[in-house]
């Protein structure tokens, strides 16, 4: 790899698109789902849609971490950050996520200390730095981040550091999937394998999508060609009859992973039952920090008091990140909830299904 160019270039852009549509010609609608925010952006941003034959179908799955975060965790998100002497620490995309009634952008504009960080050793950081503040992480994302908010924790235990907590919302991909997989709600036929969690875990944890459930799986990059070539991967798959697990980002993800990440979050977590919006409680799809770890577990540390949990009227954030419908299926997309006023999780984040349609597809 040497330039950005190399993965956007139109001509063989063009001829993996007539390739695609010759391998596509004479099946039956295929319908395939991307798990990675990523993804979504890519696909909107570089209108593969439209450069695909008509039988062929591109559908997003719930590959956006904000937008799978329940209003139950941001709920209490928002009710610790209003605890005398708490510093929240969170990435920039969580600010404007809507709970039931608030989120941490409202907070912060009446008086929580609410502060952005671009990664979990800045929340460290700021834990050094003000003692007489506890100090907590939002720790929110699939396994991509979850080895770093490991680190944190552990950095945190050999620092002895009494103020610094996290508040755990990681999940990992392959039970969502196997959920959308042996579901009857969407007639899906292959994944699209996201690239950076697939970093991490590598090939094997998707293995079971093709044998037990009959879906074809190829791990992809970002880039417009990268795409295009998974769903050409895909489709012959397809074609054959026999779905396997393939790697297209192979300048990256392998088949084993990132040993030295597995690691360090298998010391740190364990897996757990854990809430997704849209997809309900899914079991083993969590992570949460070990016994030993208790110490840094904000979700234990403090005892606040929640209001009721509520979904907004009329969004269907739940059925856009199950493929089942699209965004502008939603009768609140493009008017009631846009990105500078969003009222639900897909079109805050800027891996949303409905910001990346709002921006690029709805025209």
């Amino acid at each position: 790899m040497k330039y950005l160019e190399e993965f956007r270039n139109p001509q063989f852009a063009k001829a993996l698109a007539t390739k695609i549509a010759e391998n596509a010609a004479g099946l039956r609608e295929i319908k395939l789902m991307e798990v990675c925010g990523s993804h979504t952006m890519a696909i909107a941003r570089y209108g593969i849609r439209r450069l695909l034959p008509q039988n062929i179908k591109l559908i997003s799955g719930p590959g956006c971490p904000v937008c799978v975060t329940a209003n139950g965790y941001l709920d209490k998100a928002n009710a610790i950050s209003r605890l005398p002497d708490v510093i929240i620490a969170t990435f920039g995309d969580m600010m404007r996520v809507p709970g039931s009634t608030s989120s941490l952008e409202k907070e912060r504009s009446k008086g929580s200390d609410i502060r952005i960080v671009y990664s979990t050793m800045d929340a460290i950081t700021l834990a050094v730095n003000n003692p007489d503040k506890q100090v907590v992480f939002l720790g929110v994302g699939f396994e991509t981040t979850a080895p770093t908010i490991a680190a944190s924790v552990l950095r945190a235990k050999e620092l002895d550091l009494q103020n610094y907590t996290v508040y755990c919302a990681n999940k990992t991909m392959p039970n969502p999937m196997e959920a959308i997989a042996s579901g009857d709600k969407v007639d899906l036929q292959g994944f699209i394998c996201p690239a950076h969690v697939s970093t991490i875990i590598g090939a094997r944890p998707y293995e079971f999508l093709a044998e037990k459930y009959g879906k074809s799986c190829v791990i992809a990059g970002f880039e417009p060609l990268d795409v295009l070539e998974a769903v050409k991967m895909l489709i012959e798959q397809i074609r054959i009859g026999k779905p396997i697990v393939q790697i297209q980002y192979s300048r990256v993800t392998t088949v084993e992973g990132n040993p030295t990440a597995l690691k360090i979050m298998d010391k740190t977590f364990e897996v757990c039952d854990t809430e997704w919006r849209g997809l309900g409680n899914i079991p083993g799809s969590g992570l949460k920090l070990r016994k030993e770890f208790e110490e840094y577990d904000a979700d234990i540390k403090f005892d606040v008091i929640v209001e009721p949990t509520q979904e907004e009227a009329g969004c269907i954030c739940g059925d856009v990140m199950q493929g089942i419908s699209s965004p502008t299926d939603c009768p609140l997309f493009g008017t009631v909830c846009t990105p500078e006023d969003p009222v639900g999780a897909c079109m805050v984040s800027s891996e949303g299904s409905c910001a990346a349609s709002y921006k690029y597809e709805q025209f």
